[in-house]
């Protein structure tokens, strides 16, 4: 037997609130953490929001000696998805730019210029929805103080990125209603493509600039280069920041030895301010799973083997690579910090919350029902889901009495070179 869905014509008939409360339900029931869900329940995770929070409060200042990123740990199923979409909005609240990068096979954490793009696709305005970058863009005001200062800092002496991106904002105000094209092809540049140096040259000379150089930068090298631009663009544009956040990064388990120490490496740059721009208005958090360190760093033997493959490479970069997977390591074991379990108080708070969600998504009175057995290894999704669940049966038979259990399924972190 199973419930409704609750999609479809009928849906889009209910009153705003019933409306709302049965996407929340629906989110709830399938594990999906939407904005609905997350703002019916919360996430009674105080120590990582107070932790966040800091984080967004200092962004933008020299953080050198401190961190700029946070790692969150968790089973599965323990809600990190939904403690994601909270601290997201929560950021939003403080005027961020919010970006949702779930590692992937497409999204592999290791390769900078496949997160850029991710995170570009996904970057949203605090008020507004996706294309962050060419609202952000359209709203340069090439007189106001703010565009002064991303200017100074992209051309400036000792400037942390290629001069790509000073001469582009130079010359975006001289194009945006002359030449379209070339407009659109800077934004797309900010965003991660490339950018024909010959047109570049022939623009320059157009606006009275010097000829510019242009050497060959790496692809990798542009991209990180694109993230502090980026973050600093979305401040010229009245943001105070952008928050990047990274789920299911425990995926990086699955690599192949050596993308598993890019990913570490990459890891500890999220985690730890950039040397060459420590006060970038950038903040990140991290998701993975809390078994990451045993199932992967102990039984794998990573944290010898990892470095050790580098290193027989024999080339300065390898080693480079070698010393921040190192970090990133020494990062996943003692700066993870952990979701709290849910407590009797917490649970009977969110028990009490569903119900009323429920009631008010279908339009009943909910009995109580049994749920799971209240054990200190249940994680909340899965009381979450027994719980609809059986009331989604009673509703359709009110003298059925469900029963819900419990079936673990393993996470595994078998090699699968394909995934990177």
């Amino acid at each position: 037997m199973t419930a409704p869905t609750g999609s479809g014509p009928e849906v889009e008939r209910l009153a705003p609130d019933r409306l709302a409360a049965r996407r929340a339900v629906e989110a709830l029931r399938c594990g999906v953490p939407s904005r609905d869900a997350v703002a019916a329940l919360g996430t009674g995770q105080g120590e990582v929001e107070d932790r966040l929070v800091a984080l967004l409060d200092t962004a933008g200042t020299t953080r050198a000696g401190d961190g700029r990123g946070l790692l969150v740990g968790g089973g599965f199923g323990a809600g990190k998805s939904h403690v994601l979409e909270h601290l997201a909005h929560l950021a939003r609240e403080r005027d961020f730019a919010v970006s949702r990068v779930v590692v992937s096979k497409e999204t592999s954490l290791h390769d900078p210029v496949k997160v850029l793009r991710a995170a570009v696709e996904s970057a949203t305005p605090p008020l507004g929805t996706a294309g962050a970058v060419a609202e952000a863009a359209a709203g340069l005001d090439p007189g106001s103080p703010a565009y002064a200062e991303l200017l100074r800092w992209a051309g400036g002496a000792g400037s942390p990125v290629d001069e790509r991106f000073a001469l582009t904002l130079s010359l975006l105000p001289r194009v945006q209603d002359s030449d379209g094209d070339f407009a659109d092809a800077i934004v797309r540049f900010w965003s991660g493509d490339p950018i024909a140096v010959t047109e570049l040259r022939r623009q320059a000379k157009q606006a009275g600039e010097p000829r510019p150089a242009l050497p060959a930068v790496p692809v990798r090298e542009l991209a990180r280069q694109r993230f502090g631009f980026l973050a600093r663009l979305f401040v010229a544009a009245g943001c105070q920041g952008w928050l990047l956040l990274f789920d299911e990064a425990e995926l990086i388990g699955r690599y192949t030895p050596l993308q598993r120490g890019r990913s570490y490496a990459e890891l500890a740059h999220w985690l730890r301010p950039d040397p060459d721009d420590p006060a970038a208005p950038l903040v990140t958090v991290l998701a993975m799973t809390d078994d990451f360190d045993a199932a992967v760093l102990t039984a794998k033997g990573d944290r010898e083997q990892i470095p050790a493959k580098l290193r027989a490479k024999q080339r300065a970069d390898w080693d480079e690579v070698a010393a921040g997977a190192e970090v990133g390591m020494r990062l996943v074991e003692r700066s993870m910090t952990l979701l709290s379990q849910p407590d009797a108080a917490e649970l009977e708070r969110t028990y009490r919350r569903l119900k009323e969600l429920h009631g008010a998504a279908f339009g009943w009175d909910p009995p109580d029902v049994r749920g799971l057995e209240r054990l200190g290894a249940t994680r909340m999704r899965q009381y979450v889901r027994a719980w609809i669940n059986e009331w989604d049966l009673v509703r359709l038979d009110a003298d059925y009495a469900p029963v819900s259990e419990v079936v673990e399924v393993a996470a595994s972190y078998d090699e699968q070179p394909e995934l990177g």
